[in-house]
């Protein structure tokens, strides 16, 4: 079978199972968690890009995925206050007269919806100029882009009066005139967000068997050998770091539809680990193995915390470590374990004697 025609069947298996099985078998509460983990998949989509092909650990996603959710947080709670209007933590927090001048771009809805990706590409952009160019790599740029994540979260924090501060933008009720109250609203939420995973998964796909893929994958392995044959390794990674970066602001901008709500706590240091984590435990190298992971950590964060809440975190790092020590590939390379342990079994005894001397030895 051929590696597109193996595409093909694995997307046309994951559709089945987000369309038809996945709302068939769980009940609206399940079935929003789902959406909830599905939008962290497309983050681990694109960290799997940057960190398993291109070789650049990102641990500073959650600074685009807040952009994104911020963002589409603004003109939603705008749009909730109505025409005229200041959103309610304005009043209650800032006690504001007037909408800041940075607010003002996002009642416009389509600005917004562009806002949610093009910021956070944007942001990348010029962080990979800066990063790349000076040749940050390794351990280097993934402290830098943890730290960023940090410095990000403790910014929303400092500005209570227009940015909610620690509580964030929340109580969300309505998605471009539809009221996320209504349980087939949400239902259309959740198939919304299936449709962008996929979406991102293909776009991935396709990179990843381009030539640009290749490429990327020889900076990662070789970087100055690739810098002798004429290409810059700079460019190469800047359009994985940015693509990376738009998936991940794409997710947040769909997570705020999903669960209603974007805080600091969802953006920082530990939840920029905790998608490292599920990339990790999925198998950064695949294509599908960061989305697999990513929500098999989310469900298991979801289970744990519900039957132990006091000592989740505990297990949540043995999730982590156990895949590293004793399936470093992750969750995806177990079908090539599988297929290497059966190419590696002796083949059956074959009784080599003649017809003869076997007749009669029965």
């Amino acid at each position: 079978m051929s590696p597109r025609v193996r595409a093909l069947a694995g997307f046309g298996i994951t559709a089945v199972l987000l369309f038809a099985v996945a709302p068939l078998l769980l009940g609206d509460f399940r079935l929003g968690l789902l959406a909830k983990y599905l939008c962290f998949a497309i983050v681990a989509v694109g960290i799997g890009l940057a960190w398993g092909r291109g070789g650049m650990l990102a641990l500073g996603q959650g600074v685009f995925f807040g952009l994104g959710g911020y963002a589409m947080a603004m003109h939603l709670k705008l749009a909730d206050a109505g025409p005229g209007n200041l959103p309610d933590f304005m009043t209650l927090y800032g006690q504001l007269d007037a909408l800041p001048w940075w607010w003002v771009p996002f009642q416009n809805p389509i600005f917004a919806l562009l806002a949610t990706v093009l910021l956070p590409m944007t942001v990348a952009l010029l962080l990979g100029l800066l990063i790349f160019r000076r040749r940050v790599r390794g351990a280097y740029f993934a402290i830098l882009s943890q730290a960023l994540a940090a410095a990000f979260a403790i910014l929303l924090i400092g500005q209570q009066g227009t940015t909610g501060g620690t509580n964030g933008l929340t109580d969300i009720r309505g998605f471009f005139g539809y009221d996320l109250n209504d349980p087939v609203n949400r239902r259309m939420i959740y198939f919304i967000v299936a449709v962008a995973l996929l979406a991102m998964l293909g776009i991935t796909w396709q990179l990843m068997r381009s030539r640009y893929g290749e490429l990327l994958v020889a900076v990662r392995d070789g970087e100055e050998r690739v810098r002798f044959l004429g290409y810059d390794p700079a460019n190469v990674k800047l359009v994985a770091y940015v693509v990376a970066a738009g998936m991940a602001g794409l997710a947040g901008a769909l997570f705020v539809p999903a669960v209603g709500i974007i805080s600091p706590a969802l953006i920082g240091v530990v939840p920029s680990i905790e998608f490292v984590i599920g990339v990790a435990v999925g198998g950064r190298a695949s294509l599908a193995g960061p989305a697999l992971g990513a929500i098999a950590v989310a469900w298991a964060k979801t289970a744990l915390s519900e039957r132990v809440p006091s000592a989740w975190t505990y297990f949540e790092g043995l999730l982590f470590v156990l895949p590293i020590v004793f399936l470093p590939g992750g969750i995806a390379s177990l079908v090539s374990l599988v297929r290497r342990r059966r190419a590696a079994a002796p083949p059956p005894a074959v009784d080599q004697r003649p017809p003869l001397v076997r007749e009669g030895a029965a």
